[in-house]
């Protein structure tokens, strides 16, 4: 393996993390500026694994190292240490390629986990694939997205009004776009409007166009929605949104294919196909007044439910690579990818906001996230510390259960069995909640540093030596 160089003018910092790494059987290579470590490299010294620079030291300055091995070796993950933590260092080390931006003072363990990380997206650079896949238009494998795909199938040589029904964020727009391209019509206009978005006002101008002098600022003609989508589609998103006198004029849209345009008094006549959809209950906003039952029924021909996402959770995985390697085309970077664990816990997420939320989420760990492994710790506070909500007494009665079957089963271990599964939980779980930060961990349960390294090491929670150590858990000297 090859070493981790540590580049530092404070010999302190740099015995500290030299007996931390030696404990973990990793190979190091000290240095105590940025000229003595170039000078090495170019006497022919092996390159490093993984660089971890302080960013102020007599001399060249770490930004300034960081340039020089970046341009020798880009792949080549650099750590940047700094007692002065501020904006204009942060971005500028982001700016120059690092892998991570490590203020001081700073708890071992954190740099530990770090500096094993960094080892790890040297070991796997390769990991990640850059080319081009060709992507279905839509993804899904659950059984629900089946029953979409038949419906968009089937509707491929049909004209027929569409209503698509699904939660905000379920991809609506998406399935009214395929149902379109898959149709007769595929080579005319695809219009799209969110009636919610456009002011009451405004909508009736903006659906059947207007006439110069129509109103006050209607300086000349303009065509609206149904014009522009003359011999295609037309969706309306959100119609459960519509205003009530605009219910009725689309209503008799519908009824005999005529409108007239704002102002106008010279009917027009439509070949327009309507997809509609919303996230509401037209049924219950129909009984509640608010939605013309005539123009429900009108709307709800052929009608396809968009499944959440919490209801095909098995698409999570194959939707998070694409989006992931989306955000990286997107944004002109080397595409990223989730390990293991982090796509376990995504699976398990709710994702109220569906799979718009995960599209979004994707795009902020390209960005944000500092290596191309996403690790559990990468994500989102709020994202790793959301748990199913669990009714309080669930749990017991399940530890019950279990209590009975081992007394049976197991006589003379139950204590054993259970404590050390009750401790392996409870110490994972405070490891999401503080994203791998032991001493934080520790402190959140209650309970004393070396007590949680040496659990650590006796459940065997990360397959790594943990021994008790102040050297690993003090804060390096300020």
């Amino acid at each position: 393996m090859k070493p981790v160089w540590i580049v530092d003018d404070d010999k302190s910092i740099r015995w500290v993390l030299e007996k931390t790494l030696s404990r973990e059987k990793i190979v190091s290579r000290s240095f105590c500026s940025a000229t003595e470590a170039l000078a090495a490299l170019n006497a022919g010294a092996e390159a490093p694994q993984v660089l971890v620079s302080d960013i102020r030291m007599p001399g060249q300055s770490g930004l300034e190292l960081l340039q020089v091995f970046k341009e020798r070796f880009p792949a080549l993950p650099v750590i940047i240490m700094t007692a002065y933590s501020d904006l204009e260092s942060a971005v500028s080390a982001f700016q120059g390629g690092a892998f991570e931006y490590l203020p001081k003072p700073f708890d071992v363990d954190q740099a530990l986990e770090l500096i094993r990380r960094a080892i790890g997206e040297s070991m796997h650079q390769s990991g990640a694939s850059s080319e081009v896949e060709l992507v279905p238009e839509i993804l899904g494998q659950a059984p629900a997205m089946q029953e979409v795909f038949r419906a968009i199938g089937r509707l491929s040589q049909s004209s027929a009004t569409v209503l698509i029904t699904g939660e905000s964020g379920s991809g609506k727009e998406l399935v009214a776009r395929a149902v379109h391209r898959h149709s007769p019509r595929a080579d005319k206009p695809f219009i799209a409007i969110n009636t919610a978005a456009i002011p009451r006002d405004l909508l009736e101008s903006e659906l059947f166009g207007h006439e110069r002098g129509a109103f006050t600022g209607a300086a000349a003609q303009r065509q609206g929605r149904f014009e522009q989508a003359e011999g295609g589609t037309l969706f309306l998103d959100e119609i459960g949104d519509m205003p009530a006198e605009l219910q009725t004029r689309l209503l008799r849209v519908l009824s005999d294919g005529h409108y007239y345009r704002v102002g106008g008094h010279s009917p027009l006549k439509t070949k327009v196909r309507i997809i509609a959809a919303t996230h509401q209950d037209l049924e219950a906003r129909v009984r509640q007044g608010l939605f013309r039952e005539d123009l429900f029924h009108r709307l709800n021909v052929i009608r396809v439910r968009l499944p959440s996402l919490r209801e095909r959770s098995e698409d999570i995985p194959i939707l998070a690579r694409h989006f992931l390697q989306k955000s990286a085309q997107e944004l002109g970077v080397e595409g990223k990818r989730f390990s293991d664990g982090a796509l376990r816990h995504l699976c398990s997420l709710d994702f109220s906001g569906n799979v718009r939320q995960l599209e979004n989420l994707c795009h902020w760990l390209t960005v944000m996230a500092p290596g191309q492994l996403v690790e559990l710790a990468d994500l989102p506070p709020e994202l790793r510390e959301s748990l199913p909500a669990v009714p309080a007494n669930d749990w017991e009665s399940a530890l019950a259960a279990q209590v009975d079957r081992l007394l049976v089963a197991d006589a003379g271990h139950v204590h054993e069995k259970l404590t050390q599964a009750f401790e392996r939980v409870l110490i994972n779980r405070a490891l999401v909640h503080t994203g791998g930060r032991r001493i934080e961990a520790a402190q959140t349960l209650g309970i004393g540093r070396n007590t949680i390294t040496r659990k650590i090491q006796d459940l065997g929670l990360d397959g790594a030596s943990a021994a008790a150590s102040e050297d690993r858990d003090a804060c390096l000297p300020r």
